[in-house]
């Protein structure tokens, strides 16, 4: 008996503390390949990039094996070599093309927003003087009359968009062209799946309010632009924006629904019910999300139809596989690391949580929604803070509520929707529930108070430590207690290191910046003192949610950099701060600010700034110099760097950050 304990526990010392997955570390080296070549482009690399793969494949290997080493290097080295090689060939493909110039351009609308008499579209099936070209073109159409689906023709000066980090989101759109304002003719289009969408966006405007409208557009299509924008916010903020992204809830209820009205065909019902996911998938576009659900419900189906066992994880490596051998480019969208990260966070954490919420007698139905929702929170936390500044404090509590109801707002507003596109006659009476949910959402919303998040962190390396805390503390890696204890000691302190290390401002000057589409804000701090800088559009929100989300509550200056500057001068009055410079002086009649038209160079504390006309600003730190160009919105954290002697590097900007090598 005392030989059998013994050779058990030592069959248990040699277990893995990670089982090898092929699928998995196939997935793992596609996306390390596609990260370091895009790093490489957009942004350079540096060690912390590759702390979660190093704590994965530690994991997995020991202990050591000769034979489990060789094919886990294998699957990764050869998936990192093929990510790599199809993103070098994607960003080939996106530099490629006709030159710029003008072109008489025909394309089918597949994205659109309806904005004060245009309409801003995405084009693809692209055609330049007759010639088919590869990519989407971006334009804003003088008429408030586009939809999806749509065949456009139009001549115009065609730029394109260059290959950059600014441009990332484009070029993971495949967006590689752009136009101004055009006059365009109007033909349908051949994408019928768009034209139904586009169809859609009509019957519902002319059956409902103009808000009620866009909220079940967004719903039921993902497209969220055309939104009032504070309840755009409040969505954002109260963490519930995946509702008005058409993601795996969307798909798996469309799914579930349809397996349910085709029950009588058992295992075989998954057929009809793939193929009603499909179709809603095509109908809003392909979106990554809801791709990574059909295909995961796709293999799902599969498996039960011929009496296999689906592991979750490899169904998720194998979805990822898939799209990134199809899309590399994917990986560099938000919506694709949100959605992987989500399913992973439920694949990782919601079985253990929902074990231990029901150890406190938590009521099953309770603890099953609150260990999804933590799992989610979980492992999208770096992504969110990362991408939009904020994590809602909310969206857990507010998702237990909305994701139960959620089947009910979306088929009460998808079926009746489509039926009055059948029925225009009695289009009316079918919108009737969609606008009646949609008003209850919309009072909710406009009454919830989302203030309360967590912001004014920047992550870094933080982020890649927090995500492989995640992995070794999950049940899926075999720890014990003893060494499951160490590890979360070591994370906390090396997290909280990279925080203070990317926040706090020691040396050197942190530069923090804003940009959305319609103004520009600059937060330049020493560990001395803080100078705002801003242009002619930001408003008092604007700017107080910006200090709000970099934690400084009243900058000791600001410089405003626009031709009119009495609009902004007043901004910076009212948020209190007291010397307010200008390029030249206007009168303002302002109490509490002392403005000031500046002559030469603005000084503050080892910063210098210097006018280049209206909408022109150089910063002078540590020896650098870096020109905000508000005219073409190049204000940007970004590389740059100034030589020094015979060419040696003297000093970067890089993540916001300007320090001395």
């Amino acid at each position: 008996m005392a030989d059998d304990k013994s050779g058990g526990q030592h069959e248990e010392s040699r277990r893995p503390f990670l089982n090898f997955r092929p699928l998995l570390f196939c997935a793992v080296g596609l996306c390390l390949g596609i990260f370091i070549c895009m790093r490489v482009r957009f942004g350079g690399l540096s060690l912390s990039d590759f702390l979660f793969s190093a704590a994965l494949l530690t994991f997995a290997l020991f202990p050591l094996s000769w034979k489990r080493t060789a094919a886990l290097l294998l699957c990764v080295l050869c998936f990192a070599g093929l990510g790599a090689l199809l993103s070098h060939l994607a960003c080939e493909r996106f530099e490629g093309g006709p030159a710029e110039g003008e072109y008489t351009v025909e394309g089918t609308v597949c994205d659109f927003a309806v904005y004060n008499g245009r309409t801003s579209a995405t084009l693809k099936d692209l055609t330049f003087d007759g010639a088919p070209v590869g990519g989407k073109i971006s334009v804003y159409v003088d008429s408030e009359e586009v939809r999806a689906g749509d065949l456009l023709r139009f001549t115009a000066e065609v730029r394109r968009n260059d290959l950059t980090s600014d441009g990332a989101y484009l070029f993971a759109d495949d967006i590689r062209y752009k136009a101004g304002t055009v006059r365009a003719e109007r033909a349908e289009g051949g994408d019928p799946f768009l034209r139904v969408n586009g169809a859609l966006y009509d019957g519902l405007h002319g059956g409902m309010g103009q808000e009620e409208a866009d909220l079940v557009y967004a719903l039921l299509t993902g497209n969220s632009r055309m939104m009032d924008a504070g309840v755009l916010a409040s969505v954002r903020k109260g963490g519930i924006a995946h509702i008005f992204a058409v993601s795996g809830l969307h798909i798996g209820i469309v799914y579930a629904a349809v397996a349910l009205l085709f029950r009588p065909l058992r295992r075989w019902s998954a057929i009809p019910a793939l193929t009603a996911a499909m179709l809603y998938t095509a109908f809003c576009s392909f979106p990554v999300s809801a791709l990574r659900a059909v295909i995961m419900c796709g293999l799902h189906a599969v498996c039960r139809m011929f009496g296999w066992k689906a592991d979750p994880l490899n169904v998720l490596s194998a979805a990822a596989i898939l799209i990134l051998l199809i899309f590399p480019a994917e990986w560099l969208t938000v919506g694709f690391r949100l959605s992987f990260g989500a399913c992973l966070g439920l694949v990782l954490f919601s079985g253990g949580l929902r074990r231990g919420l029901k150890k406190l007698r938590m009521p099953g139905f309770l603890a099953s929604g609150l260990s999804a929702s933590l799992s989610v929170q979980l492992f999208t936390f770096p992504v969110l803070i990362e991408s939009f500044g904020y994590v809602s404090l909310w969206g857990t509590l507010l998702n237990l509520v909305l994701i139960p109801l959620l089947p009910v707002l979306f088929l009460g507003s998808l079926a009746p929707s489509f039926l009055a596109l059948l029925i225009p006659s009695a289009a009316s009476v079918f919108l009737a529930v969609p606008s009646g949910l949609a008003s209850a959402l919309l009072f909710l919303l406009a009454n919830l108070n989302v203030s309360f998040v967590l912001t004014g962190l920047s992550l870094g390396a933080g982020g890649t430590v927090w995500l492989a805390a995640c992995v070794a503390l999950s049940e899926r890696v075999r720890l014990s207690r003893r060494m499951r204890v160490g590890a979360l000691g070591s994370f906390c302190l090396l997290f909280s290191l990279c925080l203070f290390a990317r926040n706090a401002v020691v040396t050197g000057c942190k530069v923090a910046v804003s940009a959305p589409d319609d103004f520009l804000i600059a937060l330049v701090r020493t560990p001395e003192s803080a100078v705002l800088v801003m242009d002619g559009n930001a408003s008092v929100s604007d700017c107080e949610e910006f200090l709000a989300r970099n934690l400084y509550p009243a900058p000791d200056a600001a410089v405003i950099v626009a031709t009119d500057p009495s609009h902004p001068a007043a901004v910076a009055a009212s948020l209190g701060i007291e010397q307010i410079y200008l390029l030249s002086s206007v009168p303002l009649g302002l109490h509490g600010g002392d403005v000031v038209a500046a002559e030469g160079d603005i000084t503050f504390s080892g910063m210098k700034f210097r006018f280049q006309g209206g909408n022109r600003l150089v910063l002078f730190a540590e020896g650098a110099m870096i020109e905000m160009n508000f005219e073409t919105q190049a204000i940007f954290p970004a590389d740059i760097s100034v030589e020094r002697g015979m060419g040696d590097l003297n000093f970067y900007l890089r993540n916001g950050i300007i320090r001395v090598l």
